[in-house]
């Protein structure tokens, strides 16, 4: 991976899981590559994922995901940034929505579609280039990501874990702490407010 270009061994009492903003004050102290390698390593997987759904394309995303940790060099030293997982989300999302104007390509994908005996099998959005232009499409997508955003805590992490980050249930109950019965809940519950929140 790219990034291990930037990576320094660290010793076993550096510490282990800092915060972002950690990371980020001092990435803009010192300028130091291999501390904002390390922050974005640990968001690589969902920045992959964010620019899979919008490009559909294995090798354009991982061309995007390069290309984003170089804007965020200068972008993260010009801007204060609060929350770095939402601000990096959006970054990536209009990252890739500026490559689809430059293309004038349109992805076509089901960006979340029910996978389980007990999740409505109706996708919550299906975007084709026969059905959507350019204006249509970058509306639907920032309606999307409004409303993901609107969501209760626990039904907005078990969407993303699932649907963004490709986690199985197990994986999801693992990692947010809930049983399966509470993440397929949840799922089912998010996808449904989704829709709700998505055709207003």
């Amino acid at each position: 991976m790219f990034l291990k270009l930037f990576r320094k061994p660290r010793a076993s009492s550096d510490h282990s899981r800092r915060e972002p903003a950690d990371y980020i004050a001092a990435y803009r102290a010192t300028g130091d590559l291999a501390v904002l390698g390390e922050l974005y390593e640990q968001h690589m997987d969902l920045v992959y994922a964010v620019c899979f759904n919008y490009l559909r394309d294995e090798d354009e995303a991982k061309d995007a995901v390069m290309n984003l940790f170089e804007q965020l060099v200068t972008d993260l030293r010009r801007h204060e940034v609060q929350q770095f997982g939402p601000w990096l989300h959006s970054v990536a999302r209009n990252y890739c929505l500026m490559q689809l104007r430059k293309t004038q390509a349109h992805p076509k994908a089901t960006l979340v579609t029910g996978t389980g005996a007990d999740l409505d099998d109706e996708p919550i959005m299906q975007l084709s280039a026969d059905e959507l232009d350019k204006s249509e499409l970058e509306e639907d997508l920032t309606t999307m990501e409004a409303c993901l955003q609107t969501l209760p805590h626990e039904q907005r992490t078990c969407l993303t874990l699932f649907y963004l980050d490709h986690k199985t249930y197990t994986e999801v109950a693992e990692l947010t702490g809930y049983d399966l019965k509470q993440v397929k809940s949840y799922l089912q519950n998010g996808r449904r407010n989704l829709k709700i929140c998505m055709r207003k």
